[in-house]
């Protein structure tokens, strides 16, 4: 079985294809939208919580969230399940992406931290809620931008 030599435009045009799809796979790393939305309710609603009821309902709903959260954690951040409609192969996404992941939301913690101590030393009356809020958008707004930024990263690699 002998094949027909292939010119010089062919095999360009079936490379650009091949990296064509190549950035349609890569375009899918990420973490699903509606995780940064409950993460980001979440925390808002924690801030609340704790400025507005009970002392245990907050300690509660902290639990609650951090349980809930350990659950689903695993599976979405790994940045392979950005769509229901594709699932990205495990060597395309770095073993660091749920690291950083978690990393953003340490540093989102700590953030909360300090900017409630920050409008409370100001005299703020509910700081808890607005500092979880302040960061609930940070979150919302954050982990995509995050997320484009590692997508950007792996295309280059």
């Amino acid at each position: 079985m002998s094949s027909a030599p292939i010119s010089e435009a062919e095999a360009r045009l079936a490379l650009d294809s091949i990296d064509q799809r190549r950035q349609q796979v890569l375009a899918e790393i990420n973490v699903p939208p509606l995780y940064w939305a409950a993460v980001a309710a979440s925390w808002a609603a924690i801030g609340v919580l704790t400025d507005y009821g009970p002392a245990w309902a907050a300690v509660a709903a902290t639990f609650l969230f951090g349980a809930v959260h350990s659950a689903v954690a695993p599976r979405v951040i790994s940045g392979r399940r950005g769509s229901r409609l594709l699932s990205v192969r495990g060597e395309l996404v770095s073993p660091r992406f749920p690291l950083i992941v978690i990393g953003f939301l340490v540093v989102m913690t700590a953030a909360t931290v300090a900017i409630a101590l920050l409008f409370n030393a100001d005299g703020a009356r509910h700081p808890a809620a607005l500092a979880g809020g302040t960061v609930a958008v940070i979150v919302f707004v954050g982990g995509p931008a995050l997320m484009a930024a590692l997508r950007r990263t792996a295309e280059r690699g």
